[in-house]
């Protein structure tokens, strides 16, 4: 499957992994990480420096060179809407942000695959409404912990607010990141991870022009092109037609209340 997102546009920085990492691994660095949907490979040269041995990154997008963080070898072409299996284990693995890119028909293989490679894995996935290019499954965060429970995988968010302060960290990852941990004895009898907007989107969204440009143009695409989920083209006509009866009241009351007070 090929996914239109250009890796050069994303505001992924390596100082946001490095700062992120250096608090989840703050006792001590995992030997291995895999990274699912590892782009230019920020998060594995984070993990490296932190003292990481072994770590390898899949992603559906061949990056150029230039852009890459690590050695060439150290990422691996794989079509991420489809399972795959590496063959091999891993002490953590991370998947961030990489869901929402992914048709909502893919969702349940990518956290099969997750977890064939890891019983601790770092997650996060764009929720509903946040921008960003190719967004075409964008969910709140119990969606997915619904997904690791049927794996027998327990989750909790406490990394969230251990980071969720940290300015160095893109606001995405503060906002959406959780633990997914095998163990089947309570997965899902622990509490629903809750739906949280970060109050730095707003500012950022204001202070990139061209980046709010970017997320609109992908987003008109993928309304063209069909790409949004069969639920949403059905909704579209009568969410439009509520949010017009709903101006037209809002307009009706401002105008009762305006001659009333003449």
């Amino acid at each position: 499957m090929t996914i239109d997102y250009d890796h050069a546009a994303s505001l992924h920085t390596l100082q946001g992994a490095a700062a992120a990492l250096s608090t989840i691994f703050s006792s001590g660095a995992p030997k291995s990480l895999l990274d699912v949907g590892s782009g230019t490979g920020t998060w594995l040269r984070a993990a490296i420096d932190l003292g990481t041995t072994y770590v390898l990154g899949i992603d559906g997008i061949a990056v150029p060179e230039e852009q890459l963080h690590v050695a060439r070898t150290e990422i691996e072409l794989c079509d991420l809407s489809n399972p795959f299996d590496l063959g091999r284990r891993f002490d953590v693995a991370l998947c961030l942000e990489v869901g929402e890119h992914l048709p909502e028909d893919s969702s349940s293989g990518l956290i099969s695959s997750i977890v064939a490679h890891s019983d601790t894995i770092l997650f996060s996935a764009a929720c509903p409404g946040q921008p960003g290019q190719h967004h075409v499954n964008c969910q709140w965060p119990a969606y997915w912990q619904t997904l690791f429970n049927d794996h027998g995988y327990v989750c909790d968010d406490s990394i969230r607010w251990q980071i969720w302060d940290d300015t160095r960290i893109e606001p995405w990852y503060r906002q959406n990141i959780f633990w997914a941990r095998r163990d089947p004895q309570n997965a899902g009898r622990e509490p629903r991870l809750k739906a949280v907007i970060h109050p730095e989107f707003e500012g950022m969204i204001k202070n990139f022009d061209a980046m709010i440009k970017n997320m609109n143009r992908y987003l008109l695409d993928d309304i063209d092109q069909g790409r949004m989920r069969f639920a949403w083209y059905l909704a579209a006509p009568s969410r439009a037609m509520m949010a017009k009866l709903l101006r037209l009241w809002t307009s009706c009351l401002k105008n009762t209340r305006f001659h009333s007070n003449a």
